[in-house]
């Protein structure tokens, strides 16, 4: 079973990182990369998923797979 989460800025100066479709921040942190690294563990324990983070402005900044999850769309090189 895989889980995915996306990191985003809350509206209070804080990051958020929550699943899907979830009304409630799985958790909130002081810092994006707090809040980044506590996702990707998440994800990991969970058997693996789909990390999307955003920027302050709420553009997508980056997407990481966590293992064991297969990337259907993998780096070039």
């Amino acid at each position: 079973m895989t889980k995915d989460y996306f990191v985003g800025p809350n509206g209070d100066g804080k990051w958020q990182a929550k699943r899907p479709n979830a009304d409630k921040a799985s958790g909130v942190f002081n810092t994006q990369a707090q809040a980044e690294q506590q996702a990707k563990s998440w994800a990991r324990n969970a058997g693996g998923g789909e990390v999307t983070i955003q920027r302050p402005d709420g553009r997508i900044r980056d997407r990481d797979t966590e293992p064991p999850k297969k990337d259907n769309f993998p780096p070039r090189g």
